[in-house]
């Protein structure tokens, strides 16, 4: 299982009044992709920008299409534009992924944080595995999951762009990824609410005195 993929069903495991949102964590689970190719040598950072690596295949479907994505030529593409560019709608495609793969099942504890259906985790060693790390506090892990807001355990690690020294991180690229998915995800939230302002302000305009 892929980092990205622990994620998702950390985030769909959480309590139905502690949703996730679902942008919030499509920015994440990019940001969860090319931490484990950096892993994989799949991908380095020089300076802010992603450098393919060497031509090895990761094992996950999806991890295998992000690295397809990776741009080739100089200049190199930036860890902010790629995030976006990855991330657009990519928590619904690691639903369908994993709901495919029977990770997911139609269950009666809540809905799904960011859709319709009543969708939960499967009781699976694939679940028990993510809630491992999550338990043991694992510190790339408990980030991403600081990063969506999920509970306190990210606090720990030390993920915002005034921290980048965290000793439980693996290296300095690592943590600037992390670093930049707090700040996407901190730009998405002051997006959102500029345009729930105007949105307000524009029914105002119509509303009968």
């Amino acid at each position: 299982m892929s980092t990205a993929k622990d994620l998702f069903i950390i985030a769909v495991d959480q309590e139905p009044d502690r949703p996730v949102g679902q942008g919030d964590l499509s920015l994440a689970l990019a940001g969860a992709e090319l931490i484990d190719l950096l892993g994989a040598e799949a991908a380095a950072l020089d300076g802010d920008r992603i450098v393919p690596g060497a031509e090895t295949e990761p094992h996950d479907p999806l991890l295998v299409e992000a690295a397809a994505t990776l741009a080739r030529q100089v200049p190199y593409e930036r860890v902010e534009d790629w995030l976006w560019r990855r991330g657009r709608d990519l928590a619904a495609t690691y639903q369908a992924a994993l709901e495919e793969a029977g990770q997911l099942t139609r269950g009666r504890r809540g809905l799904l944080p960011f859709g319709n259906d009543r969708l939960e985790p499967a009781d699976t060693p694939v679940r028990r595995r993510a809630h491992g790390r999550w338990e043991e506090g694992e510190p790339v892990l408990a980030a991403l999951g600081s990063a969506v807001g999920i509970g306190d355990a990210g606090a720990e690690a030390g993920t915002g762009a005034e921290d980048r020294s965290e000793p439980g991180l693996p290296d300095e690229a690592v943590t600037t990824v992390l670093a930049v998915v707090n700040d996407a995800v901190t730009e998405l939230a002051a997006v959102q609410q500029r345009r729930s302002i105007e949105n307000a302000a524009f029914a105002n305009l119509w509303r009968v005195p």
